[in-house]
């Protein structure tokens, strides 16, 4: 799905600072209209990070606690993230951070809201955003966590035991399929999660080159 026309006009326009108009991509993104997801949510949650950053982590959508709080990766998944990139030596204050779809998909069971896979027309709905911030953030290295975000970077279903842990070249940059963090809060064999752990960990070790 393309971006409104109005919409373009703001993003391209010729005498705002880099900074401005990526400001204002920010905040045209937090009135997106472009599939229903944005109806039954909080809020919008963009990315976040330095602007531009050389590692760029993409996950698959907010969860609860990211959509009550306005910012990716801040809930359980994001602290197993935080764990993750500490382990393998990487500063996520150096990391843009983001999701594949800004809008948080559930379905709600009593007071709880129960996280849906985002479908396939949802994530090309959201992919120009994703789009835009790769052109702002310009990353050496985007890291695709988990099925949702490799088919949003890639723009085809790729699937993660296949392509996993090696560096693929990607329009003039490298990219980087593992997990996303929430899998390894699923495992419920203690043997089990700590080996995919530390697989992960090792993927993320991938990265160093790319590190300031």
């Amino acid at each position: 799905m393309r971006l409104q026309t109005d919409q373009l006009t703001l993003f391209n326009a010729t005498d705002a600072s880099p900074e401005m108009r990526f400001a204002q991509t920010r905040e045209t993104a937090s009135a997106c209209r472009n599939c229903a997801l944005w109806e039954p949510a909080t809020q919008t949650v963009f990315g976040e990070g330095p602007v531009p950053a050389r590692i760029m982590l993409v996950g698959e959508q907010p969860g609860d606690t990211e959509d009550i709080a306005g910012r990716p990766f801040v809930g359980p998944a994001g602290r197993k993230l935080d764990e993750a990139l500490i382990a393998a030596g990487i500063d996520r204050r150096e990391v843009y951070v983001t999701n594949a779809v800004k809008h948080f998909k559930f379905v709600p069971r009593g007071k709880i809201r129960l996280h849906q896979k985002p479908t396939t027309p949802e994530i090309k709905a959201c992919r120009p955003w994703l789009e835009r911030e790769i052109e702002f953030i310009a990353p050496e290295v985007i890291v695709a966590m988990g099925a949702t975000a490799a088919h949003s970077v890639f723009g085809r279903a790729m699937p993660i035991g296949k392509n996993r842990g090696r560096m693929v070249s990607l329009n003039g940059t490298q990219a980087l399929i593992t997990v996303h963090p929430s899998y390894l809060l699923r495992i419920e064999e203690p043997d089990a999660a700590a080996a995919e752990y530390a697989r992960f960990v090792e993927d993320l070790r991938l990265l160093h080159p790319f590190r300031l």
